[in-house]
C-alpha cells in the first residue's frame, strides 16, 4: 500500500482492481474490494492505523471488484445501475463466464447476495467522514453504473475503468459516446490540477486520456464497417486479434486478454450496432 497524497491510499498487491482508500478525521472510505476474503480482511488492517472504516463505494458492478464486499461488514454505496445489475445475480457465482476477468477463475463463490449495495444514487452523492467531504459522480461508459469517487480537499478522482491501457478493457457492456463524454470531461480545465487514478492502470498521465479516447474511436469504426459490410459477429475475432497487437502482454496472460478483448467485442458489436440495424 502507497500514500499517493496524504490521507489517500493505493493498493495493487490483489488480484483484480487497483484498490483506493480516502482517511479523514477517524473515519475511512474504501474504494473497490478485493476478490479474495482473506486479501479483504488484510485490507481492512492495512488501513485500520487510518481510522474506522465506513463505506465501501464499488466504482462499477465488474465481477472483480465486487465479489469481495461479501466479506466486508461495512455499508456498500454504488450507483443505481450497478445495485441493480449486482441483485440480480444468483447467490451462487460460479466461474468460467469468459469474460476475461480474475473472477472467471472462481469456481463456486457463496453469499453473492451479501454484496448487493445497501445504498445507491443515481446522479451524485456525498459521504461526509467527520466534516470532509467525499462525492460519487455516476459517470457511465465502461458501465451504464460506473462513477468516479472524487476527493475535492486532495484534488483526486477515482475514474474506474474509464481509462484502461496497460490491457485492452472489457467492452461487451459499454455506452461509447458516454465514455468519450467522460473522458472529455477528464481533459477539461476543471481537471487540470487533479491527479487521476484508474483501476486498471493506477495513476494517470494526461496523455493516457487522449490515448483512450483513440482507442474507442478506432473500435467504433471497424465495428460500423462491419456493419457496413454485412459481417456476423463471430468476425469480432479477427478484430480482437489485430487491436490486441497494439498491447504488449505478458505471455502469461495473452490468453485471457484476448478472451476479454473478444467476448468484449462480440458483445458491443450484437447489442449496439446489429442491434441498430
Amino acid at each position: 500500500m502507497r500514500e499517493l497524497v496524504p490521507g489517500v491510499f493505493l493498493e495493487d498487491r490483489y488480484p483484480g482492481v487497483i484498490l483506493g482508500a480516502i482517511a479523514a478525521e477517524g473515519e475511512v472510505v474504501l474504494i473497490d474490494t478485493p476478490l479474495r476474503l482473506d486479501d479483504g480482511r488484510e485490507w481492512l488492517a492495512a488501513l485500520a492505523p487510518y481510522g474506522r472504516p465506513r463505506y465501501v463505494v464499488l466504482l462499477d458492478h465488474h465481477p472483480d471488484r465486487v465479489l469481495g464486499a461479501r466479506g466486508l461488514d461495512l455499508s456498500i454505496v454504488a450507483q443505481a445501475a450497478t445495485r441493480e445489475a449486482v441483485a440480480a445475480w444468483p447467490d451462487v457465482y460460479k466461474g468460467g463466464v469468459a469474460i476475461g476477468a480474475e473472477a472467471d477463475r472462481l469456481r463456486r463463490v457463496t453469499g453473492v447476495t451479501r454484496a448487493v449495495p445497501q445504498l445507491a444514487f443515481t446522479e451524485t452523492l456525498t459521504l461526509m467522514l467527520g466534516e470532509t467531504p467525499v462525492e460519487l459522480w455516476h459517470r457511465p461508459g465502461p458501465t451504464s453504473g460506473a462513477c468516479w469517487v472524487v476527493f475535492p480537499s486532495r484534488k483526486v478522482i477515482f475514474v474506474g475503468d474509464t481509462v484502461a491501457l496497460k490491457e485492452p478493457p472489457y467492452v461487451g457492456e459499454a455506452d461509447p459516446e458516454a465514455w468519450l463524454q467522460s473522458l472529455h470531461e477528464l481533459r477539461g480545465a476543471s481537471f487540470r490540477k487533479f491527479r487521476l487514478v484508474s483501476s486498471r492502470d493506477g495513476v494517470l498521465k494526461k496523455e493516457s486520456l487522449a490515448n483512450m479516447a483513440s482507442l474507442l474511436r478506432k473500435i467504433d469504426g471497424r465495428l460500423e464497417r462491419m456493419v457496413a459490410r454485412g459481417d456476423a459477429a463471430d468476425a469480432t475475432e479477427r478484430l480482437a486479434m489485430q487491436l490486441g497487437r497494439s498491447f504488449r502482454i505478458a505471455s502469461a496472460r495473452k490468453e485471457q486478454v484476448a478472451q476479454r478483448l473478444q467476448r468484449g467485442l462480440e458483445i458491443l458489436y450484437t447489442r449496439r450496432y446489429l442491434a441498430a440495424e
